[in-house]
């Protein structure tokens, strides 16, 4: 159901994206305003134009969040207030914590506005470490940079 809802949300935001660019050209005079002069093929271009939105929102959720393990030494009440405080840096704030599992969210509005709503990192207690999960590119700083934080002195030398 996340997946479809990230393709919907995708979906709506290249579309109104568009329609404002059109929108702004054809204020300016820069386009005629009527949409079966501004595209070639007139709404049928338009329509066209749709299905490619969609095909590009339906595919892009599956490269966009992935989920990437952390491996990370130690006992969670040894190693868990080290982990909000590295968040914390990252500029993300715990917002909930269930057992040994903690979702965090960033703290800037700008960044949830930008991201759509999907700026949360979940960190889900594993043998060993956590997982990760959220957008990809977050999610495989924060992992590589959990992981160098909490390494081990013997690795270090």
């Amino acid at each position: 159901m996340r997946y479809f809802l990230r393709a919907i949300k995708y979906f709506i935001t290249i579309s109104v994206l568009l329609a404002l660019i059109m929108v702004v050209l054809a204020w300016l005079k820069v386009i005629p305003a009527n949409p079966e002069l501004m595209f070639r093929g007139g709404w049928k271009s338009v329509l066209e134009i749709a299905v490619l939105f969609a095909a590009f929102s339906a595919i892009y959720p599956k490269f966009g969040y992935c989920t990437r393990d952390a491996d990370i030494a130690g006992e969670y009440s040894e190693i868990r207030q080290g982990v909000i405080e590295y968040m914390n840096d990252r500029g993300y704030d715990l917002e909930n914590e269930d057992g040994e599992n903690m979702l965090f969210r960033s703290r800037s509005a700008y960044t949830r506005i930008i991201k759509m709503g999907e700026d949360k990192v979940t960190l889900t207690r594993k043998l060993g470490g956590f997982t990760l999960e959220g957008i990809s590119k977050e999610v495989n700083r924060l992992a590589r940079g959990l992981e160098y934080k909490f390494r081990s002195d013997d690795e270090n030398t």
